[in-house]
């Protein structure tokens, strides 16, 4: 017998909305869009044919409505992996718990979660201005130390070889992307997105303090698994594979690069490239 998640565990607000999210079941669709900043969520739901829903709590900016025929949702998380296991969990729990029961429900329902974000380049050859997708994502951040994750031999030796590279006091987690959400994006470039739990020490930029990894990404940029190469940073991807897996999602990240921590160089119109990708995973979607 399943007993009833407590109230403790499952936090509902009193007009029966998610405590984070803000959100009641059926105010989402099951084609998600994330963002990190919470201003990007209008420049995508302006497509929108039509708008049904706004809500705003926090970081986190929901927009639900129609483009061409297919009901989305955009929702922005804010930065950071802690940030992103609160919104899967909500998410998910929105579709697959029953909130007058607070059973999970008989049938689980497989959501699609696209993130759109923007990142810097650890490879000469991915240059600012591109598109990236994250066939695979390592998380240097300690999340899944919290989980029991299932991870291939593959993505277990892609995680271990970092470990090993960095000396790392914990052991990172690697997880592969949505296959079939990867196949509608076939022209792009894809790579292993590393995410770090920060945004300057973490990624070996200094400012007033002296990282302890001052030349991480040339460390990390340097590994190659068998053709694989890390290829670039940011804060959230892996946080969404690996919840994406064990919540039983599809889940694929697009980066626009916009800076190329090799050769130093910045892109010119970093708003235009993230414009232009937008349009792009909304007519992939």
């Amino acid at each position: 017998m399943v007993n009833p998640i407590p109230e403790s565990e499952l936090l509902i607000n009193a007009d029966g909305s998610i405590y984070h999210l803000n959100l009641k079941p059926g105010q989402v669709a099951d084609t998600v869009i994330t963002v990190g900043d919470p201003d990007r969520v209008e420049k995508i739901s302006r497509y929108f044919d039509t708008v049904e829903l706004k809500v705003q709590k926090r970081e986190f900016v929901t927009h639900t409505g129609c483009y061409r025929g297919k009901r989305l949702s955009v929702i922005s998380t804010g930065m950071g992996t802690d940030n992103v296991e609160i919104f899967m969990t909500e998410l998910d729990a929105l579709f697959n718990v029953d909130f007058e029961t607070r059973l999970p429900r008989a049938h689980h329902k497989r959501l699609t979660i696209i993130r759109v974000g923007t990142s810097g380049s650890m490879q000469a050859g991915i240059s600012e201005g591109s598109y990236l997708v994250s066939d695979f994502a390592l998380g240097l951040d300690t999340l899944m130390n919290f989980y029991t994750l299932p991870q291939t031999l593959q993505e277990y030796n892609i995680a271990s070889r970092v470990k090993a590279c960095l000396n790392l006091s914990f052991m990172p987690y690697c997880v592969q992307g949505s296959a079939e959400l990867r196949s509608r994006f076939g022209d792009l470039q894809t790579g292993i997105t590393v995410t770090c739990p920060g945004f300057f020490g973490p990624q070996g930029r200094k400012v007033r303090l002296d990282p302890a990894f001052p030349n991480i990404f040339d460390q990390l940029g340097g590994i190659n698994m068998e053709g694989l190469r890390l290829s670039n940073f940011e804060m959230e991807t892996a946080g969404y594979y690996a919840m994406g897996r064990l919540l039983g999602h599809q889940m694929l990240s697009l980066n626009a690069i916009i800076a190329n921590r090799i050769t130093q160089s910045f892109a010119s119109s970093p708003e235009k490239l993230m414009e232009d990708l937008i349009a792009l995973v909304l007519k992939k979607i």
